[in-house]
């Protein structure tokens, strides 16, 4: 085992500058792909995830379809080239289980009672991964599905805070994720103050975890907004060019 790189420096600064209470620079550009019914881009620092979303449709086989609401199903896939060893282009157990997370983090923000026996259909690709996928694949997706124009509570925003070198941070980095002692993917509907998605893997105390929680909340509340300014831009700007 090589020793452990410091995170954090002695002004307690982070490796990329950032402070504690920073996150990454976030980048959403909405409407990318124009085969999909509604696309996404999300970039937190290096880590890259595109979605993309199809329907609602007629789900097939129809034994699946339920027949008072649409069916959401979601595929997360990691690009093979993006990790640094190349990554097998068959699915993974963790990408099977981030597909069922992400799946559980956006359903409750959409009506999907609106679309009995149809299917929406989520597809998440890693095109760069460098800690916390899962929450910009969350962010991408709550994205993707407003601009396939399909009817929603509230979109929903993600971030994973840390427990680095004994200190809460926000949206942590690859390295963080692999040395800190725990790291915390958060997903909320702001605008109802709702948890959909809460994972922890590591220790925290009772008052390491509040803290954690309110940083978490205060990281999405800035990345929701970002994702309004993008919707906006793009049908403000579309209307505007009609």
């Amino acid at each position: 085992m090589g020793e452990k790189p410091k995170l954090i420096d002695e002004n307690g600064l982070r490796r990329d500058g950032r402070r504690p209470d920073q996150l990454r620079p976030i980048k959403i550009e909405i409407g990318v792909l124009s085969n999909a019914n509604g696309s996404a881009i999300v970039e937190y620092g290096n880590t890259k995830v595109i979605a993309a979303v199809y329907g609602p449709r007629e789900l097939h086989p129809r034994h699946l379809a339920l027949p008072d609401r649409a069916v959401i199903r979601c595929r997360y896939h990691m690009a093979p080239f993006s990790t640094e060893d190349r990554k097998s282009p068959a699915p993974s157990r963790r990408e099977i289980e981030l597909s069922k997370v992400i799946r559980e983090a956006v359903e409750p923000a959409v009506f999907t009672e609106l679309y009995p026996r149809a299917t929406i259909d989520i597809f998440i690709e890693v095109l760069q991964a460098d800690g916390g996928t899962r929450t910009a694949g969350v962010t991408a997706a709550a994205l993707a599905l407003a601009d396939a124009g399909i009817p929603m509570r509230d979109l929903v925003a993600a971030v994973a805070v840390g427990k680095v070198n004994g200190v809460i941070v926000l949206d942590i980095d690859e390295l963080e994720d692999k040395y800190g002692e725990a790291d915390m993917p958060v997903a909320m509907m702001p605008a109802f103050n709702e948890i959909t998605l809460l994972q922890l893997n590591g220790v925290l105390t009772p008052d390491e975890f509040k803290k954690a929680l309110d940083l978490a909340t205060k990281g999405i509340r800035e990345i929701y907004k970002l994702q309004r300014e993008a919707l906006k831009k793009k049908y403000i700007e579309v209307k505007v060019e009609e």
